[in-house]
């Protein structure tokens, strides 16, 4: 991490996922991770305790100025406790992963309280095979995918037995959290100050006429680009319903190295054979519930990584995003892979992310209390039908005082008229997808997943990708059939080591 580049009042695209938070549709991001081995909790706590110095977010409150007279700002929160933010938990009843999803979904339902930094993790023992889950929490106004790999590798090891972290400088001593009236006088200063930078601009563009001309050119073409795609509704699906506070979640894994092969043999990227194998499962789902499918497509809302080289370590959030359409009436698999692949390469030649990225920057200088009346009402329906993020992940173990990573399922949140989400991540030579629903409507997601893991054997059957069967002595075997399913939704893992995964998506 590199603390030196977090700023202190957060930017208009962090705080919306504040002000669109609503307690049946909290929008914090999370995972489900699984590690061989019982991981003593007060070797978790120490291992945290010692690593905070270098997470100075995960000590600071999101701080919101009077009367909205700015955005949000992070104070360091003089009550930090790691016992407000580590638990451990008996899992309760049967150990088997069906039984720990939903558990984990239960708990992933509840908003993270907003009286403490905005993160939590519940270590979970008691799972079948002598293994450790670790449910991770974080809000989206502090992370998205790629800020929220780089936490993961904060708190996690690459080596079973590494040094010992350094300890800081000097002992933490928070800040005092600035009274009602300074937080309002410093929002009203920093509006004040950013409205001369963009009047300043705006001055000097008037001497430059071809400065003038390019932003013009710039947002006419963002509106011909974005507009039609965001007007257009999307054809309504059974889960396309308000949400309710309920959350089920259902995933499945698979080979990196298979993907790949899938990849080379027909074409397209990592993502166009994840879209496919996406676009599969749900148009076989639809089919079994009375939907006649031919000819169908999906709207999909993919948040797209824009973030500057410059910025890693500076947390938040640095997205734009694609509204492919998908198709899911097609049962051919290589026929659905290259429909996709057109429409992938149609919205980048158009370069619609950029679109919408030149959409979102010109509404950051408007004052926070608009942003924040803007989201009072919730996500508006009808954008979407469903987001799908996927963000590439460490290719390499990872470990938790010494207990390997076995498995990393994301967790997306749910909000508006998107009854399911769907997360997947590269970790480890896997590919892990994570479907989030709210069960009053859609009940028997693990269908989801499991018509996904048989798409995923079609796809490379068709491509003559073969199986990997070479042993992976580092991990403990998983019981699968080789159709990257078992009685759990889960896959056989890659014996071999891949290349890191095409960053095109990431939330």
């Amino acid at each position: 991490m590199a603390p030196t580049n977090l700023s202190r009042r957060m930017s208009a695209e962090d705080a919306s996922f504040l002000y669109f938070e609503k307690p049946h549709a909290p929008l914090h991001i999370g995972s489900v991770a699984i590690y061989e081995g019982t991981i003593p909790f007060e070797k978790m706590y120490a291992s945290m305790d010692a690593r905070m110095h270098l997470i100075p977010r995960y000590r600071q409150r999101a701080i919101i100025p009077p009367l909205y007279a700015g955005h949000p700002t992070w104070e360091d929160d003089p009550k930090f406790s790691l016992d407000r933010h580590l638990k451990l938990v008996q899992m309760p009843g049967p150990g088997t992963q069906e039984h720990l999803l939903e558990f984990c979904s239960d708990l992933f339902a509840d908003m993270l309280p907003r009286d403490r930094p905005l993160w939590d993790i519940t270590a979970i023992t008691g799972i079948d095979g002598d293994k450790t889950a670790y449910l991770s929490r974080v809000h989206h106004c502090l992370v998205d995918g790629v800020s929220g790999i780089e936490l993961l590798l904060a708190v996690l090891d690459l080596v079973p037995n590494p040094e010992p972290t350094p300890p800081p400088a000097e002992p933490w001593r928070p800040k005092e959290i600035s009274r009602p009236l300074e937080a309002w006088a410093d929002a009203m200063f920093d509006q004040w100050n950013r409205d001369v930078r963009t009047f300043t601009e705006w001055q000097q563009n008037l001497l430059d006429p071809r400065t003038q001309m390019r932003q013009m050119t710039e947002m006419g073409r963002a509106l011909e680009v974005a507009l039609p795609s965001a007007m257009r509704q999307p054809t309504r699906t059974p889960w396309n319903k308000p949400v309710g506070a309920k959350r089920r979640v259902a995933v499945t894994d698979m080979s990196f190295q298979e993907v790949r092969g899938i990849r080379s043999a027909i074409g397209g990227t990592v993502n166009d054979v994840m879209l496919t194998i996406l676009g599969g499962g749900l148009g076989r789902y639809l089919g079994d519930h009375g939907v006649t499918t031919k000819g169908m497509t999906l709207r999909l809302m993919i948040p797209v990584n824009v973030r500057p080289e410059g910025d890693k370590g500076a947390l938040g959030n640095h997205v734009s995003m694609m509204l492919p359409e998908i198709p899911v009436g097609i049962p051919n698999a290589v026929e659905r892979l290259t429909a996709v692949r057109a429409e992938m390469e149609r919205l980048k030649s158009r370069n619609q992310a950029s679109a919408f990225e030149s959409l979102m920057r010109a509404a950051t200088n408007m004052p926070a209390v608009f942003h924040a009346l803007a989201g009072s009402g919730g996500v508006p329906p009808g954008g979407a039908n469903l987001v799908c993020t996927n963000v590439p992940g460490p290719m390499i173990p990872l470990y938790a005082v010494g207990h390997r990573m076995l498995a990393h399922y994301p967790l997306v949140p749910l909000a508006g008229d998107l009854g399911i989400g769907v997360g997947i991540t590269s970790f480890d030579k896997s590919l892990f997808m994570g479907i989030m629903s709210d069960p009053d409507l859609i009940d028997d997601v693990d269908l989801i997943a499991k018509y996904c893991a048989e798409e995923f054997k079609m796809l490379r059957e068709a491509a003559g990708v073969p199986v990997s069967d070479l042993p992976d002595f580092s991990r403990p075997p998983r019981t699968g059939n080789g159709n990257g399913h078992n009685g759990n939704g889960t896959s056989k893992p890659a014996a071999e080591p891949t290349s890191k995964q095409e960053p095109v998506a990431s939330t």
